[in-house]
């Protein structure tokens, strides 16, 4: 057997998988909309943040946005989003493990008066 007909018996060495962690694989995209008091603490009506998650090999959750966006913003937001609810995508958010995917709405409702 000649060494071309050797090499081709030998499988090939498997290729290195991408790094996990790495800020493109893990971050996600999520365009936050503020309304009412949210949005007069925030000082606008919404924005894009890139959002990681809390932990290694794990999808950003509805808390990892939430952190986010009290990370860029100071006290007067925080005082607003403690009693604030939330909508993914449209949808209440009942539980903040919840996945949120790359390119999310995310909306910051405080509480409203009336009927």
């Amino acid at each position: 057997m000649d060494d071309r007909q050797e090499s081709q018996l030998v499988p090939p060495e498997p290729a290195e998988p991408p790094p996990t962690g790495s800020a493109a694989a893990t971050t996600v995209a999520v365009r936050v909309r503020y309304f009412a008091g949210a949005r007069a603490a925030a000082g606008l009506a919404e924005e894009t943040l890139r959002v990681s998650p809390s932990a290694a090999d794990v999808p950003v959750s509805a808390a990892d946005v939430v952190r986010a966006v009290l990370a860029t913003h100071e006290e007067p937001l925080a005082r607003v989003v403690g009693a604030c609810g939330f909508l993914l995508d449209g949808v209440a958010v009942r539980d903040e493990t919840v996945s949120v995917p790359d390119g999310a709405e995310f909306d910051v409702l405080p509480p409203f008066a009336g009927g």
